[in-house]
């Protein structure tokens, strides 16, 4: 397994930090009631969907779901147009069709856009790694879910036939404790999702994901097995949803110690800490990347408030059925 270089750890902390200041900026946003419909927080999930995003090629599959911002960004797509699709201008990924992150594919970058019931995604990307394996190709295709979805058939089915099919497929839940405001304990006995790998004959895998180096080296492997014909890996990482399930939510119902003790592990500021103490950085470069991805989430925000709505006239393009 390649050891992540020092320039590659401040890149990966980096894409945390614009992930956690986009999401900051459009919290606050949205609380000021000037955004758009609902919105959802990234907030705790940075190091799952950087790490994972990270560890893929160009040329692989993607499909993020509404806690995976930092995967959107690794994979290219810019803050601006992201913003602007929150907002529903025609700047925005999906042109003003949609004001979420819902929506927001991008196949040029191969990245699906999102399906919001859960696990639906899955099933596309299973989709597209068979596609991968019938072209002959060595591309892998990656999803995301979340610790809900994993007790729903859509679920067993994906698995069951990613694992028949031997596909190229990733597949990570990310285990934040919480399905909208129904508590692991409350989902099922088995607090490791993981463990259901095993019934399908594929590798199933643990990690901390507050842990960005972790997620990578995990997701590296299964990347790696995939893409040399050794099929799909179940990869759940565990970390807690920081708040609510979107932008109305105040999550009341979740211990206030529970969160204490995980925001005591904040991705973001322990990686940061740890690059420090491995001396591969400063307390200046730190405060300077802070400073960069400050200014690029403003210009994202100017640029995405002075573009334009989209003509009406054009509510019938890119659509299946008007």
């Amino acid at each position: 397994m390649p050891l992540l270089t020092a320039a590659q750890r401040l890149e990966l902390y980096y894409w945390m930090r614009l992930t956690r200041t986009f999401d900051d900026a459009m919290v606050d946003y949205w609380k000021q009631g000037r955004g758009v419909g609902g919105t959802f927080s990234q907030r705790g999930h940075e190091a799952i969907s950087v790490g994972s995003a990270y560890a893929l090629a160009a040329g692989d599959f993607i499909a993020p779901m509404h806690r995976d911002l930092g995967a959107y960004l690794v994979r290219g797509m810019e803050p601006g147009r992201i913003f602007g699709n929150l907002l529903g201008r025609a700047v925005g990924v999906s042109a003003g069709r949609d004001a979420n992150l819902h929506g927001m594919g991008d196949l040029n970058l191969g990245i699906a856009g999102f399906v919001s019931h859960l696990p639906q995604s899955l099933g596309v990307a299973v989709g597209a790694a068979m596609a991968f394996t019938l072209r002959r190709q060595t591309y892998v295709a990656l999803t995301y879910t979340g610790d809900g979805a994993s007790s729903s058939g859509m679920f067993h089915e994906a698995l069951n036939l990613a694992a028949l099919e031997n596909a190229p497929v990733i597949v990570i839940v990310e285990n934040n404790q919480y399905a909208y405001s129904t508590p692991l304990a409350q989902q099922m006995r088995n607090p490791n999702i993981a463990a259901r790998a095993a019934a399908y004959g594929m590798p199933g895998v643990v990690v901390d994901g507050n842990d960005v180096d972790a997620v990578y080296a995990v997701t590296q492997e299964a990347v790696a097995r995939a893409r040399a014909g050794g099929g799909p890996t179940l990869i759940e990482a565990k970390t807690m949803r920081m708040r609510g399930h979107a932008i109305h939510d105040g999550a009341e119902y979740v211990p206030a110690d529970l969160l204490a003790a995980w925001e005591a592990r904040d991705p973001v500021l322990t990686y940061g800490e740890r690059l420090l103490e491995a001396g591969v950085t400063d307390t200046v470069e730190l405060e300077e990347i802070g400073q960069r991805c400050a200014v690029e989430i403003a210009a994202a925000i100017a640029f995405a408030e002075s573009a334009p709505l989209p003509d009406p006239a054009t509510v019938t393009q890119g659509v299946y059925a008007a």
